[in-house]
């Protein structure tokens, strides 16, 4: 509570539009998240609660144990010009939407006090109903005990505001056929729920005729305000005790002699089962006999509880109103977080589309910009260089074209073997896209994306190119030849092109292979940055990657296509660079002759040109010439593949092809067309996501209200 209430603490009178704001916020439930300012009535079954509570508010509670309280009920008693009882009934705060739905509909209403008194029992009646409550021992379903809140409000002109909670009487043994050893828990566990928080003032109804070192509800009290500084005793029965001692004893206790309390004690007569309701003060004529009359007048009797109760009210509301706003502000604050924590919402099919929506976004904006190497529009490629995925294909091409050139053919060309051959070690030099295609092999165990091993090819044991091209043209022309004129057939050049470009498809597969792993490892790395929640990271994958994996493949069957093309057709070629350097190399032959027989810087005649020419063999004549064409038709259809792989696998099927690129497939139009099965599996909640999301927000919107409230 803070700071000391004293004995009799009193003010000046609270503001009613206070109190009401503190009403509504327990209209809300708001006491389920911020102790608000009460005054809460408990006590033993018999204890006189009823009793005193029909006393102080003039509402008629049963009595009888089978018909004793069976829920809380609040009672607000306020001014106003129009007199008038409404009833209303507040849910549990773990009531279900349905329950819920069902108790806040109920209303009912009197004209007077007197025809409340008049209608109460049907009433109690129809709220047991909406609650579900057991109508009877013989009853069979329904509940003994409910959390909701029966809510009685009184108006009047001559009302003076005050607002008491009434819980259930505690009870020890069960009734047969009534109540269990559960709803002695259930009943303990109410009991310490209103009177835990630090605002309440905890009204002990203590019947007079039972020693009070025996009264369970004043230890229970002290389990929560061990100083006894919230607590006021009020001591009923006082006409059950009848033994001069024993009133003396209770004497002792209002004057504060036993059994201290902050807030001290109060005695009253209330009236009794068998009693008519007539005026307080003629039950109350007792205490102007002995010993009671030597009790101060503001500590005995029903209306000067009341006036005790009012100054209670107004002090701990005063009291506490200041840091009520703090207090909302601050939970609102930290349950905003909380909810925050959760991530995006994904509660039904709008959000969960708007999600995925958020996610496609951040991967097309990073793909676009990994496309076009535009690394400063995104902290990811800082972060993860790998996923600089443009950068790293050009790398690719480069190191590829460099070893296709220098690697590709099965033999060297005359005149470009080398001068000398550098005797191997043990372990085989690893060319340059070797090297690129082991830190890729080392990427895919990394990041555990095997199931793309189906797909690439990852084979590149390429060794050097042979020599002695022109002995193996001569197997080749030998092998081949017909009854012809000094000529050559031209399935010749056909057969050894063939042979020539024969690790074509094994270089390129490879090419290709580690460009599909180059953007499988983008793929993977840019979602495990933009979807955080693994879940639905692993449902969004197990979505797109049937179609991610059917790219790959087609890319594959594309790049076979082109091998298929370059190497499985007749060579030919409209390029008319191809005869440019056929006669090129045909020219340089001849001059290689004459210089071999020429001495310094001599001038040719023409006869000894045609000499040169003319003294070689019709197979040596061939030999060369099919040597020629082939080189000269390699040359370009080299250049004319390796270009027409990137430009039409690459390029266009693997990066940039809208219908046919692996980076393409997850985007917003794939979230647009997703059907609500769909959307559920890969961006739904779980169902324990869900409920916490839903209390978050059920508890964000009483806050918000809450604050609504205290601001006006």
């Amino acid at each position: 509570m803070g700071s000391t209430i004293k004995h009799e603490e009193t003010g000046p009178l609270i503001s009613p539009s206070l109190l009401q704001k503190i009403d509504k916020l327990r209209e809300k439930n708001i006491g389920k998240h911020i102790p608000l300012p009460q005054l809460v009535a408990v006590g033993d079954q018999s204890s006189g609660k009823s009793s005193l509570l029909e006393s102080l508010t003039g509402i008629p509670f049963p009595r009888n144990v089978e018909l004793c309280t069976r829920y809380a009920t609040q009672i607000t008693q306020r001014r106003d010009e129009e007199t008038r009882v409404d009833i209303t009934i507040i849910p549990g705060v773990d009531a279900t939407p349905a329950h819920k739905k069902e108790v806040e509909g109920y209303r009912s209403n009197a004209r007077s006090m007197e025809d409340l008194r008049a209608r109460f029992p049907e009433i109690l009646a129809e709220v047991n109903a909406k609650m579900g409550i057991r109508s009877d021992a013989t009853s069979k379903g329904g509940t003994v005990f409910s959390r909701d809140v029966l809510k009685v409000e009184i108006c009047g002109p001559k009302e003076d505001y005050l607002t008491i909670i009434d819980v259930p009487g505690i009870f020890r043994n069960p009734t047969a056929g009534v109540t269990t050893k559960d709803d002695i828990q259930m009943v303990r566990d109410m009991v310490q729920d209103y009177i835990k928080d630090s605002r309440t003032i905890i009204l002990a109804v203590l019947p007079s005729n039972i020693d009070i070192a025996n009264q369970e509800i004043l230890t229970l009290a002290e389990e929560y305000d061990k100083d006894g500084e919230r607590t006021l005793g009020i001591m009923t029965k006082p006409d059950c005790v009848t033994e001069t001692t024993a009133k003396n004893s209770v004497c002792s206790i209002v004057l504060g002699k036993k059994k201290q309390l902050n807030l001290g004690y109060y005695v009253v007569r209330s009236r009794g089962a068998d009693e008519e309701d007539d005026e307080y003060e003629r039950r109350e004529e007792m205490f102007k006999q002995a010993p009671w009359n030597k009790l101060p007048q503001n500590r005995v009797g029903v209306k000067a509880l009341k006036s005790r109760l009012g100054d209670l009210l107004g002090h701990i509301t005063r009291r506490a109103f200041p840091t009520l706003r703090k207090d909302v502000n601050e939970m609102l604050r930290l349950t905003e977080e909380e909810e925050d924590g959760l991530g995006p919402s994904r509660y039904d099919q709008r959000e969960q589309q708007k999600y995925l929506f958020g996610i496609a976004g951040q991967f097309e904006h990073i793909a676009r910009a990994s496309r076009n190497g535009q690394y400063a529009d995104h902290p990811i490629f800082k972060e993860n260089p790998t996923l600089r995925l443009i950068t790293s294909i050009v790398q690719l091409n480069d190191e590829f074209n460099r070893d296709f050139e220098t690697m590709g053919h099965l033999r060297y060309f005359q005149g470009t073997e080398p001068k000398y051959e550098i005797a191997r070690p043990v372990e085989k030099a690893k060319s340059p896209f070797e090297t690129v295609l082991d830190r890729y092999r080392r990427l895919i165990e990394q990041d555990d994306i095997g199931e793309v091993g189906n797909i690439v090819s990852l084979e590149y044991d390429i060794n050097k190119p042979l020599t002695g091209i022109m002995d193996w043209i001569g197997e080749v022309y030998k092998d081949c030849r017909g009854l012809d004129l000094g000529t050559f057939n031209a399935g010749i050049i056909s057969s050894v092109f063939k042979e020539q470009s024969s690790k074509w498809e094994r270089m390129v597969r490879a090419y290709i292979s580690v460009v599909i792993l180059c953007i499988h490892h983008f793929i993977t790395g840019v979602l495990n940055v933009v979807c955080v929640d693994r879940l639905v990271r692993e449902e969004l994958w197990a979505a797109i990657s049937d179609e991610v994996l059917e790219r790959y493949k087609a890319a594959v069957e594309h790049t076979k296509f082109l091998v298929s093309i370059e190497r499985d057709e007749t060579p030919f070629t409209l390029d008319p660079a191809f005869n440019e350097r056929h006669q090129t190399a045909r020219g340089s032959r001849i001059a290689g002759s004459l210089e071999q027989s020429s001495v310094g810087g001599a001038i040719f005649s023409a006869d000894q040109i045609r000499t040169a020419v003319k003294e070689k063999s019709n197979v040596e004549h061939s030999k060369e010439e099919i040597h020629d064409i082939l080189s000269s038709y390699y040359d370009g259809a080299r250049r004319h593949f390796v270009d027409n792989v990137f430009k039409q696998v690459v390029r266009r099927h693997l990066l940039s092809g809208e219908k046919t690129s692996p980076l393409n497939v997850f985007s917003h139009g794939w979230v647009f067309d997703l059907t609500d099965d769909q959307l559920e599996a890969i961006a739904g909640e779980s169902p324990t996501t869900k409920e916490q999301r839903m209390k978050l927000r059920n508890k964000i919107k009483d806050l918000k209200e809450a604050k609504d409230i205290l601001k006006h």
